[in-house]
């Protein structure tokens, strides 16, 4: 079989392997579609801090069951599947309290161990999810994605009737904002300085996109919401500004999640933080259920998957996809790598 190895920052050799053979407890899934995120953009420009190379990317995956080993049950060869990526050692502390999520040790594949930028890839079963007949192959590729806005909005708890404010409208945070409105959200304003991404973010049905380079933050979550402001804030770019607003901004009392990854340490108002009472709460990644969930709601229609996906590459024109990325000024959401 064809495997994409990213040898260096930037470059891409395809190499001749064997196909795996999967373990006693594994699923053998034929890979279709790789989804390309802004963490797989880090490693191509080699500013990852904890993926070297050469290393084979791909974690965002949907497939076909090809075969699976002697102790699996619950599969059927060309079920349609994908797989949540994580790599833990289930005797830490998180691990042994439900936390695996969260484990010390936490190895996600494509970064600190290889993915699945392969025709072929091996992965446990028990990390394997068989998606209904409603999901898509294309879908099935962003429950990866979906499940981080899943598991995001499920750290604040029932938000239905809420308000609720989500920074960022990339693909977090639209997938977030989506979550939002299909778990109950009474209104959701997503905010975006790429009139591109806003213009998306209407296109998947969030209430209210703005530009806050148009219209400033406190305005819009005024001229949005009124004068109670928001009941909920998700932060989902990894940017001092947008966390910098959400705290100046938010009514006293309210939970900030944070979702989106910072490069660089931001200076924030703790006192602000303190005073007002305010919940800062972090997000990382998912648990099984969070796939579940993700799942069902895919299953149920109540998202714009299909609106997401701006570009689609074929797997020996890997590269591209990235310098499709480059060139684009930041006006994507999601680019498919197609098999």
């Amino acid at each position: 079989m064809i495997q994409s190895v990213m040898v260096k920052p930037a470059i891409i050799e395809f190499h001749e392997v064997e196909i795996p053979t999967p373990g006693d407890d594994q699923v053998l899934i034929q890979v279709k579609r790789i989804g390309v995120c802004g963490s797989d953009i880090h490693v191509y420009h080699g500013l990852h801090p904890y993926t070297s190379y050469p290393i084979v990317q791909g974690h965002e995956v949907s497939g076909l069951v090809a075969s699976f080993g002697k102790n699996v049950k619950g599969f059927k060869s060309g079920d349609v599947v994908t797989f949540a990526p994580q790599v833990t050692c289930g005797k830490c502390y998180p691990c042994t309290h439900g936390n695996y999520h969260i484990c010390d040790s936490l190895k996600v594949m494509g970064f600190q161990t290889n993915g699945a930028g392969q025709e072929y890839f091996a992965v446990d079963a028990s990390m394997t999810f068989k998606l209904p007949p409603q999901v898509s192959i294309d879908e099935a590729a962003m429950i990866e994605p979906l499940s981080v806005a899943v598991h995001a909005v499920g750290r604040a708890g029932d938000v239905r009737g809420k308000k609720v404010v989500v920074f960022g409208a990339g693909t977090i945070g639209s997938l977030t904002a989506q979550v939002a409105r299909a778990m109950g959200a009474a209104a959701v304003m997503v905010t975006d300085v790429n009139d591109y991404k806003i213009q998306k973010a209407r296109e998947c049905g969030i209430d209210f996109a703005v530009n806050t380079l148009t219209v400033p933050f406190d305005q819009a979550l005024s001229r949005c919401f009124g004068p109670d402001k928001a009941d909920l804030m998700l932060e989902c770019v990894g940017s001092e500004i947008c966390i910098t607003q959400g705290i100046a901004n938010a009514r006293k009392g309210t939970t900030i999640v944070v979702v989106g990854v910072f490069g660089k340490k931001p200076a924030v108002d703790l006192g602000l933080v303190q005073d007002r009472e305010l919940n800062l709460v972090g997000s990382l990644m998912y648990q099984n259920k969070d796939y579940e969930k993700a799942i069902e709601l895919a299953a149920a229609g109540k998202l714009a998957l299909d609106k997401m996906i701006t570009k689609r590459v074929a797997f020996k024109d890997y590269l591209e996809a990235y310098h499709y990325i480059e060139a684009s000024q930041g006006n994507y959401l999601k680019v498919m790598v197609e098999l």
